[in-house]
């Protein structure tokens, strides 16, 4: 499997591209301000990319919409529970003191059945709590989980659609089941595992501490 990462300020966002050595089908996951390294991966790789499949839709993660349909013409996917937050992706901007062009419309909103491209398959699994349409994204044992979880820490839930309860039961119950070896490539940061944080991160650690019993105001890793 070819597996490119990018980023790139404001957020240093990880953009994904992930290719088929056999056929050079390919998707693009998250293109954020990371696009034009991205489309210009996928051409050093002779690749033919498929979809754009994103994880959610909050600003930092679809910037590169744009270029990345332009570049392609492929279409672009979400989770329906996030349309809202994507077609706010102006206003979401200026919350932060800067300006995006209005992205791409969504072409088509996951069925959660498994998607294909090349010899790989993508399961979509639901991944709220971080934003009502976040989703992790499983090829084999990579899983591209957006902002859901990071190497020792969370995705921030206090922005519109988070809740912390809804994410800590998305990632004990939906992420962690699915291994300790499975790697974990997340919107920000390095890549971990699923088995590095189930022992280790502080915020899993704490509410396992509490068994799902209220633990106040928890808003993970900041700015993201």
């Amino acid at each position: 499997m070819i597996l490119e990462t990018r980023a790139a300020p404001p957020f240093f966002k990880n953009g994904y591209l992930v290719g088929c050595e056999r056929t050079r089908e390919a998707i693009v996951i998250d293109p954020g301000d990371e696009a034009g390294d991205l489309v210009a991966a996928v051409r050093a790789h002779d690749l033919r990319v498929k979809y754009i499949l994103l994880t959610h839709a909050h600003v930092d993660h679809i910037t590169g919409v744009g270029a990345v349909k332009e570049a392609f013409h492929i279409p672009v996917y979400l989770h329906r529970d996030d349309l809202p937050l994507y077609e706010r992706a102006v206003q979401q901007a200026q919350m932060f003191g800067f300006e995006v062009d209005r992205p791409p419309p969504v072409d088509a909103f996951y069925d959660m059945q498994p998607m294909r491209f090349g010899d790989h398959e993508v399961r979509v699994h639901h991944t709220p709590g971080h934003c009502p349409g976040g989703v992790c994204l499983q090829i084999a044992n990579h899983l591209f989980v957006g902002d859901t979880l990071f190497a020792g820490s969370i995705g921030r839930t206090d922005l519109p659609g988070g809740n912390y309860e809804v994410l800590m039961r998305s990632i004990t119950g939906v992420l962690f089941p699915l291994g300790d070896d499975c790697i974990v490539h997340s919107g920000h940061g390095p890549d971990t595992s699923i088995g590095r944080e189930r022992k280790t991160n502080p915020f899993v650690l704490e509410y396992f501490a509490v068994k799902g019993t209220k633990t106040g105001s928890h808003e993970g890793h900041k700015g993201h």
